[in-house]
């Protein structure tokens, strides 16, 4: 079958090297470690998921009902805030349920029944992360609690739970750890679980996963605890593209944007908010002598729906692929429908070559947001 434009594809060969890769990790290290939603959730995967991980967590109620019924288990549950409607289907759907400071968990914990294992997100205020969007380490920031705010462990909380990292080596780990240790070691000898959240991204080329190991298991022995990660990126890092279609070249002040049938604003905010600039699979970001130079431009009315110069051994005209490269994690759970834009596709490239449209997006999607 062809693949339609626009459209995510995703590479199922190299999902499975990275969930392998995953999966030597956990074993080796003594860990759990489990998918988070807010990175990746191409549900039409978790079958496959479900062979090498035991779960994942869940940040809404939304996701805890998609691990529920996708993924057959109950989630790990951690949310900035739990609304009063809504957390007694959350509680019920879960197997941990984290609270983000301690009002939350004054106000929630008598509706915690006795099966669920609570903890408490913590900030240690120490992260290599330097842009200040993704950078949740910050003395003043809204997740987690400082240790000048925590003196003791309320009643029944069994776990400590952090996320500082983003994409992030396990020299950065080791560093968190330290501060960790630092500010909450006193209270690790009373509880049964630490979570280290996301970030660690193991699966990159280069990731040093035996230095990792080494820290889990240490952490582990030193502390005599349980120990879950929960990676977004680490899951489809490098598993997929996002295929597009040049529609218009347009010539103005003497440069030239090709706009393609996606946008970066709808479909790769990333490369906006960051900002991130994607690979793609024929063109350069950085200039080659003999090169044609392009903006690319996006479909939507945003007048900032670009991303400056990148190079084509060949003038672009109407009609030739664009393929921006990596673009499964942390983009497709990101998308919207801003100014009527087609949404991609989605599809899974096999394992024997062939490609399956998995699901296609059309005007009810658009108008069933609204209202």
């Amino acid at each position: 079958m062809k693949t339609p434009s626009p459209c995510y594809v995703l590479d199922e060969k190299k999902l499975i090297q990275n969930l392998e890769l995953i999966n030597s990790i956990q074993k080796q290290a003594g860990v759990e470690i489990i998918l988070a939603f807010k990175g990746f959730a191409m549900w039409g995967t978790f079958p496959l998921l479900k062979k090498y991980i035991s779960g994942a967590t869940a940040s809404s109620l939304n996701e805890v009902r998609l691990c529920n019924e996708e993924m057959g288990v109950k989630s790990h549950t951690y949310c900035v805030a739990y609304s009063n409607d809504e957390f007694d289907e959350i509680v019920s759907k879960s197997s941990h349920i984290t609270f983000n400071s301690i009002a939350q968990y004054q106000r929630f914990i008598d509706r915690v029944p006795e099966d669920v294992s609570v903890g408490l997100r913590v900030n240690p205020e120490w992260s290599d992360v330097d842009t200040d969007l993704y950078n949740p380490s910050s003395p003043v920031s809204r997740l987690g609690i400082t240790s000048a705010n925590l003196e003791e462990l309320p009643d029944r909380v069994e776990g400590l739970h952090f996320h500082v990292l983003c994409e992030s080596d396990s020299v950065a780990l080791e560093h968190v750890l330290h501060a960790f240790e630092e500010k909450f070691g006193h209270f690790l000898s009373q509880v049964k679980w630490v979570n280290m959240g996301g970030g660690h991204l193991m699966t990159r080329e280069g990731y040093d996963t035996n230095h990792l190991i080494d820290l889990l298991k240490k952490f582990k022995e030193r502390h005599q605890i349980d120990i879950i990660l929960e990676p977004g990126s680490a899951f489809a890092w490098q598993t997929g593209d996002l295929y597009t279609t040049v529609l218009d070249v347009v010539e103005n002040g003497g440069k030239k944007t090709a706009i393609f049938d996606g946008s970066f604003t709808c479909h790769m905010p990333d490369c906006l908010e960051m900002p991130y600039r994607p690979k793609l699979e024929s063109g350069s970001d950085t200039k080659i002598e003999g090169w044609h130079a392009y903006r690319l431009g996006g479909v939507s009315c945003l007048a900032g729906d670009f991303l400056d110069e990148y190079w084509f051994e060949k003038p672009l005209k109407e009609g030739d692929p664009i393929i921006f490269k990596d673009m499964i994690h942390y983009t497709m759970v990101k998308t919207s429908t801003f100014n009527g834009v087609k949404h991609p596709s989605i599809g899974i490239k096999r394992e024997n070559g062939d490609f399956d449209l998995i699901k296609e997006f059309d005007y009810s999607d658009f108008k069933n947001r609204l209202s």
